[in-house]
């Protein structure tokens, strides 16, 4: 129901390091209520092992998986910075700028930056 997707958290990556992410669009079957997520750790040699770990969840959950693009995440938690970079070969780019605008959601009292810079 309209719970399941409020249990969804908008962000789930690593609390430490440099690792990729992606951005990904949650969506019921035939329309109706969408939202974007952030999904990344370091266990991720490869973008698209995020995106099979995620999609199988969220199909469960009824939800339609699309990923919006990828980049890499620099999380410093001691300083609470968090830098979003660089693309997915993959997926393509994703917009730092919503995946910033998520993260401060869930990372009140971070400083929160993004550019297009590949390291």
């Amino acid at each position: 129901g309209a719970g399941a997707m409020a249990a969804v958290r908008d962000v789930e990556i690593d609390p430490e390091g440099t690792f990729k992410y992606i951005l990904v669009r949650l969506q019921r079957p035939g329309g109706g209520e969408q939202r974007d997520i952030v999904r990344g750790t370091k266990a991720a040699e490869f973008h698209n092992h995020i995106f099979e770990k995620v999609n199988p969840e969220m199909e469960k959950l009824g939800y339609e998986c699309k990923c919006l693009g990828g980049g890499k995440i620099e999380h410093n938690s001691k300083d609470k910075k968090i830098r979003v970079f660089g693309l997915s070969t993959g997926y393509g780019k994703a917009d730092h700028s919503v995946t910033v605008e998520i993260l401060k959601k869930e990372y009140t009292d971070y400083e929160i930056t993004w550019s297009d810079d590949k390291k």
